[in-house]
């Protein structure tokens, strides 16, 4: 299952950084994650500063 990001992203960039695939990318309003690229490895949610990243 893929991680997703909540409302509460403000959008710093932390986790584009730490996905090894790729699959994250700034959005309208927040980053995203791409289900269909996402590896399931969590390396986003340990740097997300406000845990706005979570298992889907």
């Amino acid at each position: 299952m893929a991680y997703v990001i909540s409302d509460a992203c403000v959008s710093c960039g932390a986790c584009e950084a730490q996905c090894p695939v790729g699959a994250i990318s700034q959005g309208d309003t927040q980053f995203e994650i791409d289900p269909e690229k996402c590896i399931d490895c969590g390396s986003c949610a340990g740097t997300c500063p406000t845990g706005s990243i979570s298992q889907g």
